[in-house]
């Protein structure tokens, strides 16, 4: 009799865990749907834990640069080799993709040295902007080195595009 009473409690609260977990998962999808309907999703939900805006993108760019700015306490000295560095490491305009059909058009080698060719630009801006941070990295102080360490770090790995596959 207790085994049973067991078994039937065990099985209530899985079926209302379950059913909270749909009321919730529900709940999400509706709200990502409101937000899509108003113009304002993405039309996936990746990035909206992070409240990702591409059109705030930049002036967040901005934010951090400044915050680095004001924590780094540069010296006068130090301003020229963080202009040099800032202006370096901006992130630039995106590549024309091309036409859909152009890609579709091309046969697999085709594509590929294309590829090919946007890693390779994409190693050429990554090897510049190392050469930037070295050199004004260069100019910092032991504890501006560490301020600038920490705050490197928690910048590294985040391109949520890069999750999907290859961006091409």
């Amino acid at each position: 009799m207790n085994t049973i009473r067991k078994s039937i409690v065990i099985g209530l609260t899985v079926l209302g865990l379950a059913g909270s977990t749909f009321a919730v998962q529900a709940q999400d999808k509706s709200a990502v749907a409101a937000a899509q309907a108003e113009g304002k999703g993405h039309g996936h939900q990746h990035g909206h834990k992070h409240g990702h805006k591409h059109g705030n993108w930049a002036e967040r760019q901005a934010q951090r640069a400044q915050k680095l700015h004001d924590a780094l306490k540069l010296t006068p000295a130090q301003e020229g080799a963080w202009a040099s560095y800032s202006a370096a490491i901006k992130p630039q305009a995106r590549p024309e993709r091309g036409q859909k059909g152009a890609w579709q058009a091309m046969s697999a080698p085709e594509r590929m040295e294309k590829r090919l060719a946007r890693a390779r630009m994409k190693v050429e801006k990554m090897e510049a902007r190392l050469a930037a941070t070295a050199s004004f990295y260069a100019t910092l102080s032991p504890e501006q080195k560490k301020v600038f360490d920490e705050n490197s770090m928690r910048r590294g790995g985040h391109r949520h595009h890069m999750k999907h596959g290859m961006a091409s």
